[in-house]
């Protein structure tokens, strides 16, 4: 792949990204850095074509990119972009109150303007907390034989659950239950925290179990909500729109958005492109359901922890020089945010 063919098959993207249309030699000839003949270009975007990164949809047409080629396309030809300052400027006003912000909000508050400005979907998920473990429960009475489970992990995630008792606990049995959830939970994983081990726990408190066993049930539900990851989606409406997705497609994802979890969970730094059919082929169970589409994906992050994924899904036809940039700033922007907040509460 020499330097011609690149710049040749980085004309054809230009070009289909801005008219739609099959692009053909005598529209490449005409750009000002591509000094060479039709015949020459016409030779060129052929063996593009058997290198599968330019297709040719109709006899005697023009051609256009493939996903193979959007991807080479980025990865060596795209040039690099940045938001302008009065575009950062505009963008930070969204965020100058963001004392009153919490991470949930912020998170819809990105993903709302990501679609507004993109006109594509806007998606993000919380990190896999599978690997969190317990750094603090807590039983903390808040009324007539009312209490609330409070559990907080190494990740900084922070759940608290109400649970309702039969009776009251003296400050005996109120002593015993935290400091037995401390000794036997302080340390263990999310991911190991399965129905047989509360089981375990139950039998293990002995004379305590009849009156601090819901306490123990409810500790249990607390850790299954913690492990349930969050998926925001915004401006699905968007793809509606889009002439080159089958409408079909984006009811059912609409319908079953959860279908994007596993691919945002992969593991990954910096902004990552994926396109539906290149998913498709490497794992027939890992699609967007939107056929002829792309999903970008960042990561942000607490503290310099990954803690969550920021994407857009859209058509395959996208400028991707212009919409990249807007998402590293998102993901930039949360990152800084929550990791400030996080400093403050410490």
């Amino acid at each position: 792949m020499d330097d011609r063919k690149l710049r040749i098959l980085a004309a054809v993207v230009d070009a289909y990204v801005t008219t739609g249309e099959p692009v053909g030699s005598k529209t490449i000839a005409a750009l000002p850095d591509i000094n060479v003949s039709s015949a020459t270009i016409r030779n060129d975007m052929a063996v593009l074509e058997q290198l599968g990164l330019l297709e040719q949809p109709h006899t005697s047409a023009g051609r256009i990119p493939t996903f193979q080629g959007y991807k080479l396309y980025i990865e060596k030809c795209m040039p690099g972009m940045k938001l302008p300052e009065e575009e950062r400027e505009r963008l930070d006003q969204m965020f100058a109150d963001d004392s009153v912000l919490t991470e949930d909000v912020l998170i819809q508050s990105a993903t709302t303007a990501l679609a507004e400005i993109t006109k594509c979907a806007a998606v993000a998920v919380n990190a896999m907390p599978q690997f969190s473990v317990i750094s603090k429960v807590e039983v903390i009475p808040t009324g007539k034989r009312l209490y609330v489970i409070l559990l907080i992990t190494s990740a900084g995630n922070i759940k608290n659950k109400a649970c309702r008792l039969e009776f009251d606990l003296n400050e005996e049995q109120l002593s015993f239950i935290t400091a037995f959830l401390t000794e036997h939970l302080h340390g263990v994983s999310l991911s190991d925290l399965s129905p047989e081990m509360f089981d375990q726990l139950v039998t293990a408190m002995g004379a305590y179990m009849a009156t601090l066993s819901p306490l123990v049930q409810g500790l249990y539900e607390l850790s299954r909500d913690m492990m349930r990851q969050e998926l925001t989606v915004n401006g699905t409406r968007n793809l509606l729109t889009c002439q080159e997705l089958k409408t079909q497609d984006i009811v059912e994802f609409m319908e079953h958005q959860d279908v994007i979890m596993p691919l945002l969970n992969d593991t990954f730094s910096g902004i990552h492109v994926m396109f539906s059919e290149d998913a498709k082929r490497e794992n027939p169970q890992q699609t967007f359901v939107i056929g002829n589409s792309s999903m970008i994906v960042g990561q942000y992050q607490k503290d310099g922890k990954a803690a969550g994924r920021l994407g857009l899904i859209g058509p395959m036809r996208l400028n991707y020089a212009k919409v990249i940039p807007y998402l590293e700033y998102f993901t930039e922007k949360i990152s800084n945010l929550i990791s400030e907040k996080e400093d403050d509460d410490t």
